[in-house]
């Protein structure tokens, strides 16, 4: 298999809500997508996580799109791609490349998903995966009143989502938590920081322990793994990792100095499949729960997620939700969608193409590029 073509799709999907963390408020799915051709025609699909700006991660669509046409696609179009175990070797022909991991996730991910299209492998059984449903847990977002939080909360129960996430920051965090915990009891119920705080909130973020939380999510910045090993030592809350773990060395550096407890895993973040594996694997290695995050994914991102999450260690429910969650219409048909309250099928896709509405797709592009 080679790719010979590859079109680059800037695509803009209006959300249901808005949603807001300490980062911003977003009220559209502004993404990049790529779309690879074999030289049998046949199609894999790739989602870019990075946003029009540089706020989760310093990549941004405009970056992504300048290092897949200059350096990433003109190296894998020279290289051919037999068996399975070649696609391992996508990570390898783009790591010369420094950095850019969620502009390397897309093409690595949609070459493995034109591999799987012309195979008619599932990318479950490519990954290795062994799960056929996966838990699915909830992420909700800045608020502007408790009324309004507890509102979302327990739309979320009835929904059957096993796990309850709340976005935080400086001045709305244990008092919106309280809230839940006094409303809803003894549900599993966490928090998610996006690096707001620094160590000088140490003291003021030991309060969550009353609270029973499953996980404080990256409370500080992402390089500074020192001060997170410090928090976790002074809590009994388990950090959780997510911004900070860019590949399995992460991992291992985390692991040594007791950086945290648990392991967000997102594929664009830490730059594909093959690296998403790697990672899963030192977690378990090293004890550390580990679960699928998700990046308000369109249905493309969103089934390649659900793949991923078919791996032994994601045991926690993740944040990969049913399409409806955030789209009225999604790019794919059918859509993603519970199989039972809170639960998702993983299913075996060979390659999502088959399922992408091209009608939808070419609607809600703003931006196109062919090569060559």
């Amino acid at each position: 298999m080679r790719i010979v073509a590859a079109v680059f799709r800037r695509v803009v999907v209006p959300f249901q809500d808005v949603f807001a963390t300490s980062y911003g408020r977003q009220a559209q799915k502004d993404v990049a997508i790529v779309e690879l051709i074999t030289d049998e025609g046949v199609s894999g699909f790739g989602e870019c996580a990075a946003g029009p700006a540089p706020l989760y991660t310093e990549e941004t669509i405009a970056t992504a799109w300048h290092m897949w046409a200059e350096h990433m696609l003109p190296r894998l179009m020279r290289e051919a791609w037999h068996s399975a175990a070649d696609l391992a070797r996508v990570h390898e022909v783009l790591a010369p490349l420094r950095g850019n991991p969620m502009a390397k996730a897309a093409l690595e991910t949609a070459v493995w998903d034109a591999f799987a299209a012309l195979t008619g492998r599932p990318l479950v059984q490519l990954l290795g995966g062994v799960r056929t449903e996966t838990r699915s847990g909830i992420s909700i977002g800045l608020q502007p009143d408790i009324p309004t939080l507890l509102g979302k909360v327990e739309q979320a129960l009835q929904q059957g989502y096993a796990r309850v996430k709340v976005k935080i920051q400086p001045g709305w965090d244990v008092e919106p938590l309280a809230a839940i915990r006094r409303a809803f009891g003894d549900i599993s119920l966490a928090a998610d920081a996006n690096g707001a705080y620094r160590l000088a909130d140490l003291e003021h973020l030991r309060r969550l322990d009353d609270l029973g939380l499953a996980m404080l999510e990256q409370p500080f910045a992402p390089g500074d793994l020192i001060h997170h090993a410090r928090l976790q030592q002074a809590v009994r809350t388990p950090v959780c990792l997510d911004e900070s773990i860019r590949d399995a060395h992460d991992v291992e550096q985390a692991a040594a100095v007791g950086a945290c407890r648990v392991v967000n895993v997102k594929i664009g973040r830490v730059g594909g499949f093959a690296e998403a594996r790697r990672v899963h694997d030192a977690c378990r290695e090293h004890g550390i729960e580990v679960w699928c995050g998700g990046m308000m994914e369109t249905g493309i991102g969103r089934l390649h997620a659900l793949a991923l999450a078919s791996l032994p260690g994601f045991t926690m429910p993740g944040d990969i939700g049913p399409s409806d969650r955030y789209f009225a219409q999604d790019v794919i048909d059918p859509p993603v969608a519970f199989a039972r309250p809170g639960v998702l099928p993983i299913e075996p896709v060979t390659g999502v193409a088959a399922r992408v509405r091209r009608d939808r797709l070419e609607a809600w592009t703003v931006e196109r590029a062919a090569f060559p």
